[in-house]
């Protein structure tokens, strides 16, 4: 995808934006793991953990279920990323 030309996937989010589903990533938690740098799907709520943890859970929640668009979920931060296109948006 072109960098000038805007994500279409961000038309498919929900509105309002869905709630964290849980506090922190529960696919760590039961592996007794430390959440590391966590994610929010915007299409569902899912919490994960970031790619520089060994699950890698958010984006394999992406593989798992086509979501598209996450945003951070730590505090002070509002950026996002659409893993289709490969780029924040």
């Amino acid at each position: 995808m072109s960098p000038s030309r805007p994500c279409t996937h961000l038309a498919e989010l929900p509105a309002p934006e869905p709630a964290a589903a849980t506090d922190g990533c529960p696919h760590c938690a039961e592996l007794g793991q430390r959440s590391v740098a966590l994610r929010l799907c915007l299409h569902c709520g899912h919490v994960g953990c970031c790619d520089s943890t060994p699950g890698r859970w958010a984006a394999e929640h992406h593989r798992r279920t086509g979501h598209a668009v996450m945003r951070s979920h730590e505090p002070g931060e509002s950026w996002r990323w659409c893993y289709e296109d490969q780029r924040l948006v």
